[in-house]
């Protein structure tokens, strides 16, 4: 499967919430309540992080001291896959655990569900926030990365959510965790729309193993990712169309020698084109360089590992400083007419989301054409907040 990736930047969210393009919702079900739905969580730069403005209940009720146990998830729950794992004193015997695919009641089997995950997809956990929502209720932000060991390929699975965490005011102890992804509707167990957006995922695709930008999924949504990337620098030249080439001699041209030192820089992925108008038609083309070289460095006689200056007036190196992004990834080859299609798409659903993004885009080509059948390339298609 070819990917790419298209990028949008987001300025700032629009005054109304809405769900996400596609189907998107929010639930939990307390201890004492039925299952409601949040349709109205705000996406500000916090990405549908809990509401901050919202009313915080008190933080201590009938003995149980619920800031207490928020700080102590901040603490605990990063370890939820490592070798120390989490503090099971805090759960009580029978947990009600509920995910759109998974189920127990037990402290063992909620640690099981851990182990086999941990053993199966050595799964990386990014713990966002952790906020009080109830009486006797926390909410837990996240990002979970996962690769699927058994198959050859080694997939990658990206899941974010909501956990809801209902606590017991007899014990103080946990005594639910209820999961809600962001890229279902349903997210009531038994889900199929859940298993098949795990079974989507396992589907084969190829990047190189290349030094890339880095970056932290936020929020995953079933049309989307919303990333937040650090900075990274690009030596660039002018382009002439978002899924062409022109001006790509000159960028590799300077990595592979072709600069004041006639020193040669190690190949990186992916190969950028962008667009700064709504016409998409002011396109450069784009090389990241490796993250060990510091463009603030080139100044400074006294570095001498630094960037090499370019030979070419028609090429420049800058820095760029990175930020949010939502990112559409897709396969096959990236025409001229395709580009534009996942462009107005995912710009369409980030204006749905309440999202207004920058004007242009950014592709992001993973793969060589001509060495990789185009079913397993790897695009995105990105825009900016």
């Amino acid at each position: 499967m070819a990917t790419t990736q298209l990028s949008l930047q987001i300025l700032r969210p629009l005054p109304a919430a809405s769900q996400t393009c596609g189907r998107q919702s929010y639930g939990f079900q307390s201890r004492n309540s039925a299952i409601r739905t949040r349709k109205n969580l705000t996406w500000a730069l916090r990405l549908s992080l809990v509401d901050q403005n919202q009313p915080q209940p008190q933080s201590q009720s009938r003995g149980v001291d619920v800031k207490q146990l928020v700080d102590f998830l901040y603490d605990d729950l990063p370890h939820l896959f490592d070798d120390q794992g989490i503090d099971r004193t805090a759960y009580d015997e029978r947990v009600k655990f509920r995910d759109p695919i998974t189920k127990h009641d037990s402290i063992s089997g909620y640690l099981f569900n851990i182990t086999l995950l941990k053993n199966l997809f050595r799964p990386q956990f990014f713990l966002h926030s952790v906020k009080q929502t109830g009486t006797y209720e926390i909410t837990t932000r996240w990002t979970m990365v996962m690769k699927f060991m058994l198959l050859p390929w080694k997939p990658e699975l990206v899941f974010t959510g909501t956990s809801i965490m209902g606590i017991n005011p007899q014990t103080g102890k946990f005594s639910s965790h209820l999961d809600f992804w962001d890229s279902i509707e349903n997210n009531n167990y038994f889900s199929l729309e859940g298993l098949w957006n795990v079974v989507k995922q396992l589907r084969i695709y190829k990047t190189p193993d290349l030094e890339t930008p880095r970056y932290q999924i936020l929020k995953r949504t079933a049309n989307y990712e919303v990333r937040k990337y650090s900075p990274f620098i690009v030596v660039e030249a002018n382009g002439d169309k978002l899924s062409g080439s022109n001006g790509f001699n000159d960028v590799t041209g300077y990595i592979f020698g072709k600069n004041s030192t006639m020193e040669k820089i190690p190949m990186t992925t992916p190969v950028f084109t962008q667009a700064t108008d709504a016409g998409l038609s002011k396109v450069s083309i784009q090389i990241v360089l490796p993250l060990e070289k510091d463009l603030s460095r080139r100044m400074m006689a006294s570095i001498n590992y630094h960037l090499p200056n370019p030979n070419q007036e028609t090429i420049s190196i800058r820095k760029v400083e990175g930020g949010i992004a939502a990112v559409d990834k897709f396969s096959g080859k990236p025409t001229e007419a395709i580009v534009y299609q996942k462009e107005k798409a995912l710009r369409s659903c980030l204006l749905k989301d309440g999202l207004k993004p920058k004007m242009g885009c950014l592709l992001a080509r993973y793969n060589d054409p001509g060495r990789t059948w185009e079913f397993i390339m790897v695009w995105h298609s990105s825009q900016l907040f």
